[in-house]
C-alpha cells in the first residue's frame, strides 16, 4: 500500500507547519507528516519552511536571528518547536514523521531531538545533501530519504555514503525505468508534492511506495480507490 505523506501537515484547512495542521492530518489518517525545520538563534529547532516569518506570520526577520521566545511571541505561538510536534505524532499510534533539514547545522538539534522523543523508528530525514550527509555522521542507523531534484541518477558513491532507504523524487522525474532502477538497488520509491489527481493516479500507477500531497483527503481517496 502506498503511504500518504502529508506536506507541513495539513495546508488545506491549516497554516502549514503548525501543531494544528499536523494533528489535523493525523486525525485524518496521514501515514507519514512532513515537517520542516529550522533553528532559532539560540539553537532551538522550529518548525518552518522558509528562512524568515514573512509569509505565514507577516514578520520578515530571518528565524535565525530571533530566539525561541521571541519567536514564539512573534507568531504567537503558532510557530511549535520540533519537540512538541515529535510527541503530537507520538500520540498518534503508528504514524511517522518526516523531517526536512535545509543545512548541515540543523541535522544535531534534529537527531537530538528525535532522540529525545523517543519516536525511534518513526522518524526520518529528507532534505540537503549536507544535512542529511550530516546526519547520517551522527546516526548510522538513522533512517535517509535522499531527496533528487534532477534527471540524473545519484552516483554510487552517494548512495553508499547516504545509505538511504529512500530515492525521494519530485514528482515529475517519476517513471517506471526510475522506478525499476531503485528498485534494482534496494530504494523504496517517494514522490513530491503531487496535488493534482491524475498526477497522484499516475504515480500510484507506477507503484511507488509514498507520494507526499498538500492535498491529503483527495490522496487518502485516490489510494483508497486502488484497495
Amino acid at each position: 500500500m502506498t503511504l500518504a505523506v502529508a506536506h507541513r501537515g495539513d495546508p488545506s484547512v491549516h497554516r502549514e507547519n503548525t501543531l494544528a495542521g499536523l494533528r489535523s492530518a493525523l486525525r485524518k489518517g496521514a501515514d507519514v507528516v512532513e515537517i520542516d525545520v529550522r533553528l532559532t538563534s539560540d539553537g532551538v529547532p522550529v518548525l518552518l519552511h522558509d528562512a524568515t516569518l514573512e509569509r505565514l506570520w507577516r514578520h520578515d526577520a530571518p528565524v535565525a536571528s530571533l530566539t525561541a521566545d521571541e519567536v514564539f511571541k512573534a507568531t504567537g505561538g503558532g510557530v511549535p518547536p520540533l519537540a512538541e510536534a515529535l510527541a503530537a505524532v507520538g500520540e498518534h499510534g503508528s504514524a511517522r514523521v518526516l523531517l526536512d533539514l535545509t543545512a548541515a547545522d540543523q541535522a544535531a538539534a534534529a537527531v537530538a531531538a528525535v532522540r529525545a522523543s523517543g519516536l525511534g523508528e518513526r522518524a526520518y530525514y529528507c532534505g540537503a545533501l549536507a544535512a542529511i550527509g550530516r546526519v547520517r555522521a551522527l546516526d548510522p542507523a538513522a533512517e535517509i530519504a535522499l531527496t533528487w531534484k534532477t534527471s540524473a541518477r545519484p552516483a554510487p558513491e552517494l548512495l553508499a555514503r547516504l545509505a538511504p532507504r529512500w530515492l525521494n523524487l519530485r514528482f515529475g522525474l517519476v517513471d517506471p525505468p526510475t522506478v525499476a532502477w531503485a528498485r534494482e538497488r534496494g530504494l523504496l520509491v517517494a514522490a513530491w508534492t503531487a496535488d493534482w489527481e491524475r498526477s497522484m493516479d499516475r504515480l500510484l500507477g507506477y507503484g511507488v511506495d509514498a507520494i507526499t500531497s498538500n492535498r491529503l483527503d483527495a490522496l487518502r481517496r485516490r489510494i483508497g480507490r486502488r484497495g
